[in-house]
């Protein structure tokens, strides 16, 4: 790579982290180019972008970040990243899921709010956390629950006056 595409990537990098909500680092070792290509298509499909980079491009984009120091161990050996932009548990999710059919993907650690997590934690927490759309609907649901029960307490005279013309009706065949 010429000093120029290096520079160009390490721009890249450094705009992905900025508008990132978190991002997840995974070592890839093992995995077939078809099981990547695979991995690949989930990501996309979530929003999520993944791209492998040099570790010393990487160190490079996020140096003069507070939390860069605590990535020094992410940062050998082969690691893929993945940043997401909206939803922050997205990425997270996909390989937890994915690790469990393949063994060989190990999730290194985890960025989000300028917090570094460990795999585990990443595994264990960020991927266990409501999504975008889950906390969407939970939200709508908790907005529709007042407009709800005030219908239903509408509804309740109409509903009485109806049982009592019933319990009338049958104690007008009883006699």
């Amino acid at each position: 790579m010429q000093r120029v595409q290096k520079e160009q990537v390490i721009a890249d990098l450094k705009d992905r982290f900025g508008r990132m909500v978190s991002a997840v680092f995974v070592d890839y070792q093992g995995l077939d180019v078809e099981t990547v290509t695979g991995l690949r298509d989930q990501l996309r499909e979530a929003d999520v972008q993944y791209q492998v980079v040099k570790n010393t491009l990487t160190r490079r984009a996020i140096e003069g970040e507070e939390w860069a120091g605590d990535l020094a161990d992410t940062l050998i050996g082969m690691t893929g990243i993945s940043w997401s932009y909206e939803d922050p548990s997205a990425a997270a999710k996909i390989f937890k899921e994915f690790c469990k059919e393949n063994e060989s993907l190990t999730i290194k650690a985890g960025l989000i709010d300028g917090n570094v997590l460990d795999g585990e934690t990443v595994k264990n927490q960020l991927a266990t956390m409501p999504g975008k759309d889950e906390l969407r609907a939970k939200l709508l649901a908790t907005m529709q629950a007042p407009a709800q029960q005030f219908v239903r307490q509408l509804a309740v005279p109409a509903q009485n006056f109806v049982y009592l013309l019933k319990a009338k009706e049958e104690q007008g065949d009883a006699a």
